[in-house]
């Protein structure tokens, strides 16, 4: 697929939707977002099944804060609705691609069932915490 560039109203929409997801979010004022541009771009006519997304950062504040982005640039990866990677920092075009390939030959089999038990093992210590956290307070 092309390179999109992505806003609020699509971005849950496209994270969700099945198959992998690359946003990579920028600013043109800044350098090392410059520098990785073309190398996001590149790989967007490389493996053309995959959507890569561009979310500019001053134009689109109320999404990059919702998504807790503090350093630009910062790269997500989402396959099938799951959030694989997320980092600040311009990767080389040779980590983009290893990342690319990764993403690709995951089986999502195992990474739903191992984020089901992390998501159940979460869930099960806020709830330890706060059984503990009640114990505590009606002594």
């Amino acid at each position: 697929m092309a390179l999109v560039n992505m806003n609020e109203a699509g971005f849950e929409q496209a994270i969700e939707q099945k198959g992998i997801v690359l946003v990579d979010f920028w600013a043109a004022w800044c350098g090392p977002c410059r520098a990785f541009g073309p190398i996001f771009e590149k790989a967007s006519g490389k493996y053309p099944e995959i959507t890569f997304a561009k979310v500019d950062t001053e134009a689109e504040q109320n999404l990059a804060a919702g998504a807790g982005i503090s350093s630009i640039p910062t790269l997500m990866v989402f396959r099938d609705g799951i959030l694989l990677f997320n980092q600040a920092g311009a990767l080389p075009e040779s980590a983009l691609d290893e990342l690319t390939v990764a993403a690709v030959a995951l089986d999502m089999d195992v990474v739903r069932s191992s984020f089901y038990f992390l998501s159940r093992s979460c869930r099960m210590d806020r709830i330890l915490s706060n059984r503990a956290a009640y114990l505590v307070q009606s002594r």
